[in-house]
Protein backbone atom coordinates (compact mmCIF):
# COMPACT_ATOMS: atom_id res chain seq x y z
CA UNK A 1 0.00 0.00 0.00
CA UNK A 2 2.87 2.48 1.00
CA UNK A 3 4.97 1.30 -2.26
CA UNK A 4 1.46 2.29 -4.24
CA UNK A 5 1.23 5.92 -2.34
CA UNK A 6 4.67 6.41 -3.03
CA UNK A 7 4.79 5.58 -6.94
CA UNK A 8 1.16 7.54 -7.25
CA UNK A 9 2.61 10.72 -5.64
CA UNK A 10 5.98 10.23 -8.28
CA UNK A 11 3.78 10.03 -11.32
CA UNK A 12 1.70 13.25 -10.24
CA UNK A 13 5.48 14.98 -9.62
CA UNK A 14 6.21 14.35 -12.71
CA UNK A 15 3.44 14.90 -14.72
CA UNK A 16 3.62 18.49 -12.98
CA UNK A 17 7.23 18.41 -14.29
CA UNK A 18 5.78 18.13 -17.75
CA UNK A 19 2.89 20.68 -17.72
CA UNK A 20 5.10 23.25 -16.22
CA UNK A 21 7.85 22.48 -18.94
CA UNK A 22 5.04 22.74 -21.76
CA UNK A 23 3.76 26.54 -19.57
CA UNK A 24 7.55 27.32 -20.79
CA UNK A 25 7.47 26.48 -24.06
CA UNK A 26 3.88 27.02 -25.52
CA UNK A 27 2.02 29.04 -22.73
CA UNK A 28 4.40 31.72 -21.25
CA UNK A 29 6.04 32.75 -24.97
CA UNK A 30 1.56 33.47 -26.11
CA UNK A 31 0.62 35.32 -22.98
CA UNK A 32 4.18 37.21 -23.48
CA UNK A 33 3.08 38.04 -27.20
CA UNK A 34 -0.27 38.71 -25.99
CA UNK A 35 0.70 40.93 -23.01
CA UNK A 36 2.70 42.94 -25.51
CA UNK A 37 0.07 43.17 -28.26
CA UNK A 38 -2.29 44.49 -25.40
CA UNK A 39 0.49 46.94 -24.48
CA UNK A 40 0.66 47.98 -27.88
CA UNK A 41 -3.13 48.66 -27.72
CA UNK A 42 -3.05 50.58 -24.53
CA UNK A 43 0.17 52.75 -25.41
CA UNK A 44 0.52 56.18 -23.78
CA UNK A 45 3.45 58.69 -24.60
CA UNK A 46 3.92 62.07 -22.46
CA UNK A 47 4.99 64.91 -23.90
CA UNK A 48 6.25 67.84 -22.15
CA UNK A 49 5.59 71.96 -22.64
CA UNK A 50 9.32 71.86 -23.75
CA UNK A 51 9.65 69.55 -26.81
CA UNK A 52 10.27 70.66 -29.58
CA UNK A 53 7.87 68.87 -31.89
CA UNK A 54 5.36 71.81 -30.33
CA UNK A 55 4.39 74.45 -32.72
CA UNK A 56 3.65 77.22 -30.31
CA UNK A 57 1.98 80.31 -32.16
CA UNK A 58 1.56 84.09 -30.25
CA UNK A 59 3.17 85.25 -27.51
CA UNK A 60 3.87 82.66 -25.15
CA UNK A 61 5.88 82.79 -22.01
CA UNK A 62 8.08 78.98 -21.76
CA UNK A 63 8.65 78.62 -17.86
CA UNK A 64 10.07 75.82 -16.31
CA UNK A 65 8.04 73.31 -15.95
CA UNK A 66 5.10 75.00 -18.43
CA UNK A 67 3.54 77.51 -21.03
CA UNK A 68 1.95 80.19 -19.80
CA UNK A 69 -0.74 81.06 -22.56
CA UNK A 70 -2.69 84.81 -21.90
CA UNK A 71 -2.98 86.62 -25.59
CA UNK A 72 -5.95 85.94 -27.51
CA UNK A 73 -5.50 83.33 -30.19
CA UNK A 74 -2.54 81.49 -28.86
CA UNK A 75 -2.07 77.98 -29.60
CA UNK A 76 -0.97 74.48 -28.79
CA UNK A 77 -0.22 72.02 -32.01
CA UNK A 78 1.41 68.81 -32.45
CA UNK A 79 1.19 66.04 -35.45
CA UNK A 80 0.66 62.50 -33.96
CA UNK A 81 -0.45 59.40 -34.66
CA UNK A 82 -2.86 57.34 -32.07
CA UNK A 83 -6.56 57.47 -31.06
CA UNK A 84 -6.78 60.20 -28.47
CA UNK A 85 -5.13 63.08 -26.68
CA UNK A 86 -5.04 64.50 -23.21
CA UNK A 87 -3.70 67.55 -21.95
CA UNK A 88 -2.50 68.70 -18.46
CA UNK A 89 -3.59 72.12 -17.38
CA UNK A 90 -4.23 74.63 -14.86
CA UNK A 91 -6.43 77.61 -15.28
CA UNK A 92 -5.80 81.01 -13.44
CA UNK A 93 -8.83 82.54 -13.16
CA UNK A 94 -11.64 79.60 -14.61
CA UNK A 95 -12.62 81.93 -16.91
CA UNK A 96 -10.89 80.89 -20.18
CA UNK A 97 -12.19 79.01 -22.70
CA UNK A 98 -9.93 76.85 -25.98
CA UNK A 99 -11.12 75.48 -28.77
CA UNK A 100 -10.24 71.80 -29.51
CA UNK A 101 -9.29 71.69 -33.17
CA UNK A 102 -8.75 67.88 -34.95
CA UNK A 103 -7.44 67.69 -37.98
CA UNK A 104 -8.71 71.05 -39.05
CA UNK A 105 -11.97 71.27 -37.50
CA UNK A 106 -12.92 72.53 -33.95
CA UNK A 107 -14.44 69.46 -32.19
CA UNK A 108 -14.67 71.08 -28.91
CA UNK A 109 -14.83 73.75 -26.50
CA UNK A 110 -12.51 73.46 -23.45
CA UNK A 111 -12.64 75.10 -19.76
CA UNK A 112 -10.16 74.43 -17.88
CA UNK A 113 -9.91 75.18 -13.89
CA UNK A 114 -7.74 76.33 -11.15
CA UNK A 115 -7.03 72.55 -10.36
CA UNK A 116 -4.30 71.00 -12.75
CA UNK A 117 -5.39 68.26 -14.17
CA UNK A 118 -5.20 65.83 -17.53
CA UNK A 119 -8.52 66.89 -20.10
CA UNK A 120 -9.51 64.90 -22.64
CA UNK A 121 -9.22 66.57 -25.70
CA UNK A 122 -10.04 63.66 -28.59
CA UNK A 123 -10.91 60.08 -28.12
CA UNK A 124 -11.96 57.39 -30.67
CA UNK A 125 -9.80 58.65 -33.51
CA UNK A 126 -9.38 56.53 -36.67
CA UNK A 127 -5.74 55.49 -37.00
CA UNK A 128 -3.55 57.02 -39.02
CA UNK A 129 -1.59 60.52 -38.88
CA UNK A 130 -3.84 63.57 -36.98
CA UNK A 131 -2.85 67.27 -36.01
CA UNK A 132 -4.43 68.83 -33.06
CA UNK A 133 -4.49 72.39 -31.82
CA UNK A 134 -5.41 73.96 -28.68
CA UNK A 135 -6.48 77.51 -29.76
CA UNK A 136 -7.33 80.12 -26.83
CA UNK A 137 -10.89 81.83 -27.61
CA UNK A 138 -10.25 84.25 -24.68
CA UNK A 139 -8.51 87.85 -23.60
CA UNK A 140 -5.59 87.87 -20.87
CA UNK A 141 -7.84 89.67 -18.46
CA UNK A 142 -9.58 86.57 -18.21
CA UNK A 143 -6.51 84.85 -17.06
CA UNK A 144 -3.54 82.64 -17.70
CA UNK A 145 -3.48 78.95 -18.62
CA UNK A 146 -0.20 76.62 -17.72
CA UNK A 147 -0.05 74.15 -20.22
CA UNK A 148 2.40 70.70 -19.11
CA UNK A 149 2.22 68.85 -21.70
CA UNK A 150 -0.18 66.40 -24.07
CA UNK A 151 -0.56 62.36 -23.35
CA UNK A 152 -1.15 60.28 -27.00
CA UNK A 153 -2.81 57.38 -26.36
CA UNK A 154 -3.73 54.29 -28.12
CA UNK A 155 -2.04 51.88 -30.95
CA UNK A 156 0.97 52.82 -32.13
CA UNK A 157 0.84 56.35 -30.42
CA UNK A 158 3.74 58.31 -31.58
CA UNK A 159 4.36 62.07 -31.83
CA UNK A 160 5.63 63.46 -35.23
CA UNK A 161 7.73 66.39 -36.38
CA UNK A 162 6.38 69.71 -35.51
CA UNK A 163 4.03 70.95 -37.41
CA UNK A 164 5.99 73.39 -40.03
CA UNK A 165 5.94 77.03 -39.25
CA UNK A 166 4.22 78.83 -42.40
CA UNK A 167 5.96 81.19 -44.76
CA UNK A 168 3.68 84.16 -43.95
CA UNK A 169 3.10 85.89 -40.91
CA UNK A 170 0.65 88.45 -39.55
CA UNK A 171 -0.44 90.53 -36.35
CA UNK A 172 -2.52 92.55 -35.38
CA UNK A 173 -3.10 95.26 -32.73
CA UNK A 174 -6.55 95.71 -31.67
CA UNK A 175 -9.72 96.20 -29.11
CA UNK A 176 -12.47 94.04 -28.60
CA UNK A 177 -13.38 93.33 -31.74
CA UNK A 178 -10.42 92.29 -32.34
CA UNK A 179 -10.33 90.07 -29.59
CA UNK A 180 -13.75 88.92 -30.77
CA UNK A 181 -15.45 90.01 -27.71
CA UNK A 182 -19.52 88.82 -27.56
CA UNK A 183 -19.17 87.06 -30.70
CA UNK A 184 -21.27 84.32 -29.86
CA UNK A 185 -23.73 86.07 -27.63
CA UNK A 186 -26.96 85.98 -29.43
CA UNK A 187 -29.18 87.06 -26.57
CA UNK A 188 -28.74 90.54 -27.57
CA UNK A 189 -26.96 91.70 -23.93
CA UNK A 190 -23.61 92.21 -25.28
CA UNK A 191 -21.81 89.79 -22.73
CA UNK A 192 -17.88 89.84 -23.63
CA UNK A 193 -17.64 86.77 -20.38
CA UNK A 194 -15.60 83.96 -21.10
CA UNK A 195 -18.20 81.72 -22.97
CA UNK A 196 -19.21 84.50 -25.20
CA UNK A 197 -15.86 85.24 -26.88
CA UNK A 198 -14.35 83.56 -29.61
CA UNK A 199 -11.11 84.71 -30.66
CA UNK A 200 -10.74 81.84 -33.40
CA UNK A 201 -13.76 83.45 -35.62
CA UNK A 202 -12.84 87.29 -35.37
CA UNK A 203 -12.25 88.82 -38.68
CA UNK A 204 -8.56 88.44 -37.46
CA UNK A 205 -8.09 84.99 -36.88
CA UNK A 206 -10.45 84.64 -40.46
CA UNK A 207 -8.13 86.56 -42.48
CA UNK A 208 -5.16 84.50 -41.13
CA UNK A 209 -6.25 81.61 -41.81
CA UNK A 210 -7.70 82.45 -45.42
CA UNK A 211 -3.71 83.37 -46.37
CA UNK A 212 -2.50 80.05 -44.47
CA UNK A 213 -0.45 82.64 -42.39
CA UNK A 214 1.15 82.27 -38.73
CA UNK A 215 -1.29 84.57 -36.36
CA UNK A 216 0.03 86.60 -33.56
CA UNK A 217 -3.00 88.87 -32.08
CA UNK A 218 -1.64 91.78 -29.53
CA UNK A 219 -5.35 92.89 -28.30
CA UNK A 220 -7.39 93.42 -25.45
CA UNK A 221 -10.89 94.63 -24.79
CA UNK A 222 -11.52 98.37 -23.87
CA UNK A 223 -8.12 99.55 -25.05
CA UNK A 224 -7.57 102.84 -26.96
CA UNK A 225 -4.51 104.52 -28.35
CA UNK A 226 -4.34 107.54 -26.41
CA UNK A 227 -7.01 106.18 -23.85
CA UNK A 228 -8.77 103.23 -22.41
CA UNK A 229 -11.65 101.81 -20.07
CA UNK A 230 -8.68 100.83 -17.39
CA UNK A 231 -5.44 102.07 -16.79
CA UNK A 232 -3.17 100.58 -19.97
CA UNK A 233 -3.44 101.86 -23.59
CA UNK A 234 -1.87 100.41 -27.06
CA UNK A 235 1.29 102.22 -26.89
CA UNK A 236 1.98 100.50 -23.48
CA UNK A 237 0.87 97.48 -24.20
CA UNK A 238 2.17 96.34 -27.80
CA UNK A 239 5.55 95.35 -26.26
CA UNK A 240 4.48 93.14 -23.33
CA UNK A 241 5.00 89.54 -23.30
CA UNK A 242 2.99 89.18 -20.09
CA UNK A 243 0.12 91.99 -20.64
CA UNK A 244 0.09 92.48 -16.84
CA UNK A 245 3.68 93.02 -16.03
CA UNK A 246 4.64 96.59 -17.55
CA UNK A 247 8.91 94.60 -16.73
CA UNK A 248 7.84 91.91 -18.68
CA UNK A 249 8.95 92.47 -23.03
CA UNK A 250 8.55 90.66 -26.11
CA UNK A 251 11.46 89.59 -27.66
CA UNK A 252 10.02 91.04 -31.41
CA UNK A 253 13.24 89.02 -32.94
CA UNK A 254 11.16 85.71 -32.49
CA UNK A 255 8.54 86.58 -34.79
CA UNK A 256 8.34 89.43 -37.77
CA UNK A 257 5.13 89.64 -39.69
CA UNK A 258 4.88 90.61 -43.53
CA UNK A 259 1.47 92.73 -42.62
CA UNK A 260 0.54 94.39 -39.44
CA UNK A 261 -2.73 95.15 -38.99
CA UNK A 262 -3.79 98.27 -36.71
CA UNK A 263 -7.42 98.38 -35.93
CA UNK A 264 -7.65 100.54 -32.41
CA UNK A 265 -9.40 104.06 -31.70
CA UNK A 266 -12.90 102.98 -31.13
CA UNK A 267 -12.34 103.39 -27.55
CA UNK A 268 -11.09 106.77 -27.75
CA UNK A 269 -13.62 108.18 -29.83
CA UNK A 270 -16.19 106.88 -26.51
CA UNK A 271 -13.80 108.19 -24.19
CA UNK A 272 -12.87 111.67 -25.12
CA UNK A 273 -16.20 112.61 -24.36
CA UNK A 274 -16.71 111.39 -21.13
CA UNK A 275 -14.61 114.00 -19.25
CA UNK A 276 -16.06 112.77 -15.84
CA UNK A 277 -14.20 109.23 -16.42
CA UNK A 278 -11.47 108.52 -13.91
CA UNK A 279 -8.72 107.28 -17.40
CA UNK A 280 -10.09 110.54 -18.78
CA UNK A 281 -9.16 112.86 -16.06
CA UNK A 282 -5.44 110.68 -15.70
CA UNK A 283 -4.80 110.94 -19.57
CA UNK A 284 -6.31 114.62 -20.19
CA UNK A 285 -7.02 116.25 -17.01
CA UNK A 286 -9.84 118.52 -17.81
CA UNK A 287 -9.45 119.29 -21.34
CA UNK A 288 -10.46 117.03 -24.27
CA UNK A 289 -7.51 116.36 -26.98
CA UNK A 290 -8.02 118.24 -30.05
CA UNK A 291 -7.35 116.85 -33.24
CA UNK A 292 -3.93 117.41 -34.00
CA UNK A 293 -3.52 116.12 -30.78
CA UNK A 294 -5.30 112.77 -31.60
CA UNK A 295 -3.59 112.87 -35.63
CA UNK A 296 -0.01 113.14 -33.27
CA UNK A 297 -0.84 110.00 -30.96
CA UNK A 298 -1.92 107.83 -33.66
CA UNK A 299 0.86 108.67 -36.27
CA UNK A 300 3.12 108.42 -33.25
CA UNK A 301 2.03 104.48 -32.99
CA UNK A 302 2.58 103.55 -35.88
CA UNK A 303 5.90 105.08 -36.43
CA UNK A 304 6.73 102.92 -33.69
CA UNK A 305 5.23 99.75 -35.60
CA UNK A 306 7.20 100.83 -38.15
CA UNK A 307 10.56 101.01 -36.42
CA UNK A 308 9.69 97.80 -35.05
CA UNK A 309 9.09 96.13 -38.37
CA UNK A 310 10.89 97.95 -40.78
CA UNK A 311 10.00 95.96 -43.26
CA UNK A 312 6.20 94.85 -43.28
CA UNK A 313 3.02 96.01 -44.88
CA UNK A 314 1.14 98.09 -42.15
CA UNK A 315 -2.96 98.27 -42.95
CA UNK A 316 -4.04 101.37 -40.08
CA UNK A 317 -8.11 100.08 -39.99
CA UNK A 318 -10.66 101.19 -37.92
CA UNK A 319 -14.31 99.63 -37.65
CA UNK A 320 -16.98 98.33 -38.14
CA UNK A 321 -18.38 100.04 -34.76
CA UNK A 322 -19.64 103.39 -34.69
CA UNK A 323 -16.14 105.26 -34.83
CA UNK A 324 -16.68 104.85 -38.90
CA UNK A 325 -20.42 105.40 -39.31
CA UNK A 326 -21.14 108.22 -41.49
CA UNK A 327 -19.86 111.78 -40.05
CA UNK A 328 -17.26 110.43 -37.86
CA UNK A 329 -14.23 112.14 -37.72
CA UNK A 330 -11.87 109.12 -36.68
CA UNK A 331 -11.09 107.64 -40.20
CA UNK A 332 -9.92 111.65 -40.49
CA UNK A 333 -7.19 111.12 -37.67
CA UNK A 334 -6.14 107.96 -39.15
CA UNK A 335 -5.85 109.57 -42.82
CA UNK A 336 -4.05 112.19 -41.84
CA UNK A 337 -1.61 110.61 -39.52
CA UNK A 338 -1.03 107.89 -42.64
CA UNK A 339 -0.58 111.10 -45.15
CA UNK A 340 1.89 112.47 -42.55
CA UNK A 341 4.00 109.61 -42.49
CA UNK A 342 4.13 108.75 -46.19
CA UNK A 343 5.08 105.42 -46.36
CA UNK A 344 3.95 103.41 -49.36
CA UNK A 345 3.73 100.65 -47.53
CA UNK A 346 1.34 101.66 -45.19
CA UNK A 347 -2.26 101.63 -46.15
CA UNK A 348 -5.99 102.63 -44.90
CA UNK A 349 -8.66 100.50 -44.34
CA UNK A 350 -12.15 101.33 -42.90
CA UNK A 351 -14.79 98.99 -42.21
CA UNK A 352 -17.99 100.34 -42.57
CA UNK A 353 -20.22 100.66 -40.15
CA UNK A 354 -22.74 97.78 -38.81
CA UNK A 355 -25.42 100.01 -37.52
CA UNK A 356 -26.20 97.58 -35.10
CA UNK A 357 -26.45 97.39 -31.72
CA UNK A 358 -23.46 95.85 -29.58
CA UNK A 359 -20.18 94.20 -30.61
CA UNK A 360 -20.32 92.40 -34.29
CA UNK A 361 -21.38 89.21 -34.01
CA UNK A 362 -19.97 86.09 -36.32
CA UNK A 363 -21.37 87.18 -39.40
CA UNK A 364 -20.05 90.65 -38.92
CA UNK A 365 -17.15 89.34 -38.18
CA UNK A 366 -16.74 87.38 -41.44
CA UNK A 367 -17.71 90.67 -43.03
CA UNK A 368 -14.98 92.45 -41.77
CA UNK A 369 -12.96 89.42 -42.85
CA UNK A 370 -13.96 89.31 -46.69
CA UNK A 371 -13.55 92.86 -46.62
CA UNK A 372 -9.49 92.67 -45.54
CA UNK A 373 -9.32 89.55 -47.28
CA UNK A 374 -9.70 91.39 -50.26
CA UNK A 375 -8.12 94.27 -49.70
CA UNK A 376 -5.10 92.12 -48.52
CA UNK A 377 -5.04 90.61 -51.81
CA UNK A 378 -5.32 93.76 -54.04
CA UNK A 379 -2.26 95.86 -52.28
CA UNK A 380 -0.20 93.38 -50.96
CA UNK A 381 2.18 90.54 -52.77
CA UNK A 382 3.34 88.26 -49.85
Amino acid sequence: MLLHLVASAIVVIFSLHQLNQALKKVIYPLLLIIGTQVSSWAQSIQIKSNDSRIHYMGRIAMQDSAAQLSWPGTSVKINFTGTGVKALLKDEGDQNFYNVIVDGKVTAKLHPTLQKQQYTLATDLPAGKHTLELFKRTEWDKGKTWFYGFNIEGKKAAVLKAPVTKKRKIEFFGNSITCGYAVEDSSGKDRGSGPYENNYISYAAITARHFDAEYYCTAKSGIGMMVSWFPLIMPEMYNRLDATDARSKWDFSKYTPDVVVINVFQNDSWLVKQPNHEQFKARFGTTAPDSAYIVKAYQRFVQIIRKTYPKAHIICALGNMDATREGAPWPGYVSQAVKNINDAKIYTLFFPYKNTGGHPNAKEQQAMANDLIAFIDKKIKW
